[in-house]
């Protein structure tokens, strides 16, 4: 049995996922993700998990890789892959880009190559989990992205604004006496009546009123909402949301299935 590799490389980690050729939308044989500094145990995370599905060598038949992490990161998941242990052929791989259309997903951009990668893979994956609905993707990581797909799977565009960690560290960073919190305090019922909670609340409310509004706008049907912050900001979202671990992924998975 063949299997399908995708990778996201993002601006904090790499994360995997191990697929069945043909398997249903986000059914794993294995998956998991690597800090940047950390991600040269990827060849050996990888080899332990094709040993674990008992797969033979060149069992990774195709490989799909979203980068926004730069040409750095490309070369060393280029080195990291061509891992004997691996077995993949150097024609295997490709790399994800955002192009006029794809999966049911038509880009709307002005220029189509322009948009991020990620968040053209995070539009396939939404219009995928939710097909036949507006729907809105909000993915929650370093920064949040807010994009909206029509019913039909029209891209239409969307928002980018820093992500909750980043909105956080820059009131500390640029702000004499306010100081550096952590997502993920418990939150008050009402106004904050201390520092630490106003600015959680009010970065929280600024990344949850950014995705109602990208909802009304568009009056969408769904809303998915992903990435690394996505557990804090959820719960302030005041719309109807699903939360989807790495929705990226799923983008990248329903790539290769339409292919």
């Amino acid at each position: 049995m063949t299997h399908d590799l995708l990778i996201d490389a993002g601006n904090t980690r790499i994360k995997w996922a191990l697929a069945a050729r043909g398997a249903i939308l986000g059914d794993w044989l294995a998956q998991g993700a690597h800090l940047h500094a950390d991600a040269a145990a990827l060849p050996a995370a990888l080899g332990a998990a094709l040993a674990g599905a008992a797969s033979a060598p060149g069992a990774i038949g195709r490989v799909l890789i979203a980068n926004v992490a730069g040409p750095g990161v490309r070369d060393l998941l280029a080195q990291w892959l061509a891992a004997p242990q691996l077995g993949i052929a150097p024609g295997a791989i490709e790399w994800f880009a955002s192009v006029a259309q794809r999966a049911g997903v038509r880009n709307g951009y002005r220029n189509p190559a322009q948009l991020g990668c990620d968040r053209f893979a995070a539009a396939i994956g939404a219009h995928a989990l939710a097909p036949g609905q507006a729907i809105v993707v909000a993915n929650c990581g370093t920064a949040t992205t807010i994009d909206a797909i029509t019913a039909d799977g029209q891209f239409l565009g969307g928002m980018i604004l820093p992500g909750l960690g980043l909105m956080a560290s820059s009131l500390a960073r640029n702000t004499a006496q306010l100081p550096q919190i952590k997502p993920g305090s418990p939150l008050p019922a009402g106004f904050a009546d201390n520092t630490d909670d106003a600015i959680l609340t009010g970065c929280l409310a600024a990344q949850a009123g950014a995705i109602e509004r990208a909802y009304e706008l568009h009056q969408a049907a769904a809303c998915i909402i992903s990435g690394g912050a996505a557990p804090y900001v959820a719960p302030a979202l005041p719309v109807p949301h699903r939360h989807i671990e790495n929705i990226v992924m799923m983008g990248l998975h329903a790539a290769l299935r339409s292919a």
